[in-house]
């Protein structure tokens, strides 16, 4: 039998992830404090519930999918929060982008007080690949519980990669983001230089394929710029979140991190514009300013 799930937001990631998860026969109860996000889960084939704790008691792993280290936070040891439900022969798995010290710390307060393991699993390839399964996923938690984990995280990721003890998924995590959050903004100013010089812009993928230029975010963020598409596939502040973090971290680290300031800057100028529910590739519109 396959393990029960819960789960707590049904969003841009969370609702492909668990549209996904019932396609693959999981048994999946959700909550999301937005009643269209709920209505749309429901319709993917998840019983949904009206309060967060209502999805621990016959989970086997609760997952979570949430935006900020303080909604996680909320969620978990809040007012409201699934801790005081929660057991040893559980696991709670968070995808959620959050802050390294505090999920750490959250960890080690969630096996004491509860016994119940926690891994911080952090994802890249968005929505798409949650709705398909095939994230790239990677881990921090005990050994033991990674283990338990591995099926599950086999109908998930085409890749699943544990990195060590609590906090190092997202540490790897933070890797990613600073990658991602400077190749964005160095596509937008690819995508700008090849308009004002006059070539046609939507060529370079094409041109550039096979070459030490090519890359997923060339093939499939550029374009997006190009075209002028920015319906949110990921939202521009979650990026920008995430870009904080990573810059913040580096700092904590005592890490010169140059590059990752100047993205940052240019997202939290996107950000100033109105930018923020935008997908992440709108910050090529800082230009047109």
């Amino acid at each position: 039998m396959k393990p029960r799930i819960g789960y707590l937001g049904l969003g841009l990631m969370g609702g492909a992830m668990t549209r996904h998860l019932v396609s693959k026969g999981y048994e999946v109860t959700g909550f999301d404090p937005v009643a269209e996000k709920r209505d749309a889960a429901h319709k993917n084939g998840v019983r949904v519930v009206m309060h967060a704790r209502d999805v621990v008691p016959e989970a086997d792993f609760i997952l979570l999918n949430l935006p900020t280290t303080e909604a996680v936070l909320d969620a978990v040891f809040g007012n409201e929060g699934i801790a005081a439900s929660l057991s040893a022969r559980q696991i709670l798995i968070d995808f959620s982008t959050i802050k390294v010290d505090a999920a750490r710390a959250a960890a080690e307060r969630l096996l004491a007080e509860a016994g119940c393991g926690w891994i911080d699993a952090p994802v890249s390839g968005g929505p798409p690949a949650a709705g398909s399964g095939t994230l790239t996923v990677m881990a921090g938690g005990r050994e033991g519980d990674l283990e338990r984990v591995r099926t599950l995280m086999a109908d998930i990721a085409a890749r699943f990669t544990p990195m060590g003890p609590s906090g190092a998924g997202l540490v790897a995590k933070m890797i990613n983001q600073l990658i991602v959050g400077c190749t964005h903004a160095v596509l937008a100013e690819a995508a700008v230089l090849a308009d004002s010089a006059g070539i046609d812009a939507a060529l370079i993928p094409e041109c550039l394929a096979g070459g030490h230029a090519d890359g997923s975010l060339l093939q499939r963020l550029y374009p997006r710029m190009v075209a002028g598409e920015f319906a949110p596939q990921g939202y521009l502040r979650q990026l920008l979140k995430d870009l904080e973090m990573v810059h913040a971290f580096a700092g904590s680290s005592q890490c010169s991190a140059p590059m990752t300031a100047e993205a940052l800057s240019l997202y939290r100028l996107a950000a100033r514009l109105g930018f923020s529910e935008l997908d992440t590739s709108a910050v090529v519109k800082i230009y047109e300013r």
